[in-house]
């Protein structure tokens, strides 16, 4: 063995130039991209001002490629944390030498490194530890280096029976020696390497609970199944593991046990003459069965179950993002209907900004089904405030509200857009701390129908008042890694808020918050200021509130917009530390710099060489060129409603070959969900999504798109439509 390092000398330091190369190789990118990225995080700056505004530094790099290098950089801490954690320990201990600690340093894999340290690592008290304690030791060094024998086996055995250390003949000595060896086979990283590998050849086998299969029954595809681990899907996976988790099926692992054992029997006895080798070989059996199998299912089950989340999450932020980005309807009076049936629906009027009007309740469905009266109500309120769009919550009793608010409609010959609209978390924004905030004297059913007119005004502003966990983003959302999950959509929120821009005259504190560099705190610090000194005229008065700093301003500035202020540039996506640039531009054109905002004609003359400097690199120089062109352009599509078929309001009414037009309700990786109006998504398997090969369903639709679909399969007492969009078949 290698001489003990020094106790001095045990810490591991992270190697900021070390990580950069080796980042930039797996990114595929140069080590200069990799290390400006480092350096501005570093400097506390947040991933959209980066993407956005320091693109010089990057190279342009995307928001895609920094949340990678941020993830990778922030393992690689944690992995230096931990092994200097690791090398401590191991040297109190007083066994760290130049090759442990050479082999702690080189493993770049944190399973791995967790092998390497096991056998060091404090344990409970382990047979091992037991045997150990009771003098076995030296007995286990004998079976596990297989020494030829000095004496005769009986003779060697009886050394080491003892009454005081409760060894009480030779067949507990063994016993316990078999023990001691059983364990460090098992801690041995190679061995554990291998089991796993051994592991991955095998099946998952799912099956049914006896008891369980009628009330279980939507997982009755995993009844009986068995499936090659290295070609499992995520999304069922996860499915088998919410059944095993509600008490419906049995999952576990199937490999070939006997070969396994063969193979490590013929590769850890060495000496085919030992004494002992017939202990050993129970031995090998026992530290397999009752070690190294059980501890490869679990490090297989948690790795299949990160990777499951992580593709599980990465399609919820797909999901989430396109409800976000979903187009808005725009600046215009809108009623919320959040529908019922016993307690009826609760109708909430809003102007064209959002602001509450008045609320009224209506009957228009069972039991009470007062058609006249909640006709006579609604017609009242679009009159009086020349309504010209209506939101209704998608929840229960829609279809019913909708058929009668479409009967109004028609039968006064009305000029009002009416839009279904995705009410999940409603409820849970309702009863919410924010909802209560904005509307203290208001009732819960009240908000309920305010959050669905303004989803229907400004899809994005909306949502981010709700926790993003709780807008329903996809199938098994709630089983995989909610810590994982949360960061993820709380990513993409701030990403979509950075992208469209906020207005900060009337953004919400849970709109601002998200906004680059601002948080819960300032941006509630923001609406109390806005509150009590009028609107802000310019950026630069945001640096008048309490504790906004230069390095929040910095960060926020070019994604805050200022309507109809003093400056045209702060309602643009300019920063102002490039307003000097503009003018620059406004003089080599004889303009005024406030001329040449959204003035196409004079925009065109730019070119975009002539205005590079030290200050403004021609990344820099062509977005603000791009956007003197196009000033607060908003990034999210055009308006458009989905006709839902008339006469079909239940899974009844379906009938295959049915041609209907839905909304993309959920994407996952086996197909996409469509609400075509019946209270039941139907789903188009990834096979029915083109007329080519899908590989990725999101790669072809995305949540709040509107397609055709023609109707394949109806199972109305399981709940199940089949659709497809290959319409001719």
């Amino acid at each position: 063995m290698s001489n003990p390092a020094s106790n001095n000398d045990v810490g591991f330091e992270f190697r900021p130039d070390v990580f950069c190369k080796q980042a930039a190789a797996d990114l595929n990118l140069s080590v200069g991209q990799v290390e400006g990225t480092v350096r501005l995080l570093n400097e506390g700056n947040t991933i959209p001002f980066i993407a956005r505004y320091r693109k010089e530094v990057t190279k342009g790099l995307d928001e895609r490629q920094l949340r990678a290098i941020e993830d990778m950089l922030a393992r690689a801490k944690d992995l230096a944390a931990r092994k200097n954690t690791i090398l401590k320990t191991i040297s109190e201990q007083g066994k760290l030498d130049a090759t442990l600690r050479a082999l702690i340093e080189m493993c770049t894999d944190p399973r791995k490194l967790e092998d390497i340290y096991l056998p060091y690592k404090p344990k409970k008290r382990t047979r091992a530890a037991i045997a150990r304690e009771r003098g076995l030791q030296p007995l286990a060094d004998i079976l596990f280096n297989q020494q030829r024998l000095t004496s005769g086996r009986a003779e060697l055995l009886r050394k080491f029976i003892s009454a005081d250390k409760d060894v009480a003949d030779e067949k507990a000595a063994i016993q316990g020696a078999c023990d001691i060896v059983a364990e460090q086979w098992a801690e041995n990283a190679t061995n554990r390497q291998w089991m796993v590998e051994k592991a991955q050849s095998g099946e998952i086998v799912c099956a049914a609970k006896k008891s369980k299969k009628e009330e279980g029954s939507k997982f009755e595809n995993y009844f009986d199944c068995r499936e090659k681990i290295s070609r499992m899907p995520a999304h069922r996976f996860l499915a088998m593991q919410r059944g095993e988790a509600e008490g419906v099926l049995r999952v576990s692992m199937a490999m070939d046990d006997d070969n396994n054992q063969r193979h490590l029997k013929n590769r850890l006895i060495t000496n085919p003459q030992f004494e002992f080798k017939a202990e050993l070989e129970a031995a090998i059996e026992d530290c397999y069965d009752r070690l190294l199998r059980p501890s490869a299912e679990n490090t297989l089950l948690q790795t299949l179950k990160e990777k499951a989340d992580k593709e599980a999450v990465d399609v919820f932020a797909k999901n989430l993002r396109d409800l976000l980005m979903a187009p808005p309807a725009g600046a215009q009076v809108t009623i919320g209907i959040d529908p019922g049936f016993r307690t009826g629906c609760k109708v909430a009027v809003v102007d064209a900004t959002g602001r509450f009007l008045c609320n009224e309740t209506i009957y228009p469905t069972p039991p009470r089904s007062d058609i006249e009266q909640a006709a006579a109500t609604l017609l009242k309120l679009i009159q009086k405030y020349q309504v010209t769009l209506l939101a209704i919550g998608n929840g229960t009793a829609s279809r019913e509200t909708e058929k009668f608010v479409t009967d109004v409609i028609r039968q006064h010959k009305l000029n009002v857009t009416k839009v279904m609209v995705n009410e999940s978390g409603a409820s849970i924004y309702s009863a919410s701390e924010t909802a209560i905030a904005e509307y203290p004297d208001l009732d819960v059913t009240v908000r309920g129908a305010i959050s669905i007119a303004h989803r229907l005004q400004d899809p994005l502003s909306e949502l981010v008042k709700i926790d993003a966990q709780s807008i329903g983003v996809g199938q098994y959302q709630h089983d995989v890694d909610q810590t994982m999950l949360k960061k993820a959509l709380d990513r993409e929120v701030e990403s979509c808020v950075n992208s469209v821009g906020v207005d900060a005259n009337t953004a919400s504190p849970a709109l601002l918050s998200y906004v680059a560099g601002i948080g819960a705190v300032l941006a509630k610090r923001i609406v109390s200021f806005r509150d009590e000194h009028g609107a802000f005229k310019s950026r630069d008065e945001l640096l008048k509130v309490p504790r906004l700093g230069q390095k929040a301003y910095q960060q926020a500035a070019g994604f805050l917009r200022i309507r109809g202020g003093s400056q045209p540039l702060d309602n643009s996506a300019v920063h102002p530390e490039q307003y000097p640039l503009v003018r620059r531009m406004a003089q080599k054109l004889g303009a005024d710099a406030k001329t040449l905002v959204g003035n196409n004609q004079l925009v065109s003359q730019l070119k975009a060489t002539e205005f590079v400097s030290p200050d403004a690199g021609e990344f820099t120089v062509r977005d603000v060129i791009d956007e003197l062109a196009r000033p607060g352009r908003d990034p999210r599509h055009e308006f458009q409603v989905a006709t839902f078929s008339e006469g079909i309001s239940e899974i009844g009414d379906l009938e295959v070959g049915m041609i209907l037009e839905g909304v993309i309700t959920n994407v996952t990786k086996f197909g996409a969900f469509v609400d075509v109006g019946v209270h039941q998504d139907g789903l188009i398997h990834i096979s029915q999504l083109a007329d080519h090969f899908v590989r990725d369903p999101a790669e072809e639709v995305s949540v709040g798109e509107i397609v055709k679909v023609r109707v394949v399969q109806v199972e109305p007492e399981r709940k199940r439509i089949a659709l497809s969009r290959r319409l001719d078949e």
